[in-house]
């Protein structure tokens, strides 16, 4: 199957749209669904990654579960908008604002918010600025969450918490991008040529944008003000609307050990471990995942059966 005029993987139920932010930024959304309650799917952080690349199995999962579902596409990935002005500059903070930009856009008042590996750390830290908006809150594997909650004071986390795959770095290659995902995505039948050639154009066309953001994550910890808003140790863990957290138990790129030390932390949360699932559970086991998400924002539970099967930490 072609990808389409946009560059875009085509997915039966599911629609490509842009809105005008109020900065002036035209902002791109995948979505599904015409009624009902609002969800916001945050993708992750990878050369590549965009909405629909991250929710193409969960998005028409929601709305058959009656949700109006959106995937956008974060500034410096998928078909943002490009121009320089609307670069994510601050990288997580300028991800966060930009949520808040979407939400209004789309008059969301409450919505229900996930996010997988960077993404989740863009709706933890939304989600503690914004608690008023978010209905209940489902984080998938963030690694990018070990600083903001104080497990990497030294600059150290890494050693305690290695990998076992450490991504090549983007060379604008799709031979890169097909190894990359190879290594990280647990059942490599999902990764076709249609997804390697639309992340390998949305890498190269983003990659200015993309470094922007890397270049600010970086100093975040050298900079005491920076510091303080991406502190979220005594703020994660005190939000009280609904929250679970899914981290796959064979998760190459951020080891489930780091799950388990973010779980005694966050008591607020309800964590899961999935097996044969790795750092995009949502992508590796999509039936689970979506029966478990659609569960979760509807009732802000997850039912003993279903929680069962979706390895429910018993730490």
């Amino acid at each position: 199957m072609a990808l389409t005029e946009e560059g875009l993987i085509g997915v039966p139920g599911v629609a490509s749209r842009y809105v005008r932010l109020a900065t002036g930024a035209r902002a791109h959304y995948m979505t599904a669904g015409d009624s009902g309650p609002a969800a916001i799917l945050l993708h992750g952080g990878i050369n590549g990654s965009s909405g629909i690349a991250g929710w193409r199995f969960m998005l028409p999962a929601l709305a058959a579960a009656g949700f109006r579902a959106y995937a956008p596409d974060r500034p410096g990935f998928g078909i943002s908008d490009n121009r320089e002005e609307y670069w994510p500059h601050q990288g997580n903070f300028s991800w966060s604002d930009f949520v808040d930009d979407f939400a209004n856009a789309l008059c969301l008042d409450e919505f229900s918010i996930t996010g997988n590996s960077q993404g989740a750390s863009v709706a933890a830290q939304y989600a503690v600025e914004h608690p008023e908006r978010i209905k209940n809150i489902a984080l998938i594997a963030s690694f990018s969450l070990m600083g903001p909650l104080g497990l990497d004071n030294d600059g150290k986390v890494r050693e305690r918490f290695p990998s076992k795959y450490d991504t090549i770095p983007w060379d604008g290659k799709a031979e890169t991008m097909r190894a990359n995902m190879s290594a990280i995505i647990y059942d490599s039948r999902v990764i076709t040529d249609d997804l390697v050639n639309m992340r390998t154009s949305m890498a190269n066309t983003q990659l200015a944008s993309y470094m922007t953001a890397a270049k600010f994550n970086a100093a975040i910890p050298g900079n005491p003000i920076y510091a303080q808003r991406a502190n979220l140790l005594g703020r994660l863990d005190k939000l009280t609307m609904p929250a679970i957290y899914m981290w796959g138990k064979d998760d190459v790129l951020a080891p489930v050990e780091g799950g388990y030390a973010q779980e005694e932390i966050l008591t607020n949360f309800k964590f899961h471990y999935p097996d044969q699932c790795g750092h995009q559970g949502q992508t590796d086991r999509p039936e689970l995942f979506n029966k478990v998400f659609a569960e979760f924002f509807a009732t802000g539970k997850v039912s003993p059966e279903l929680a069962k099967e979706a390895g429910a930490s018993t730490r």
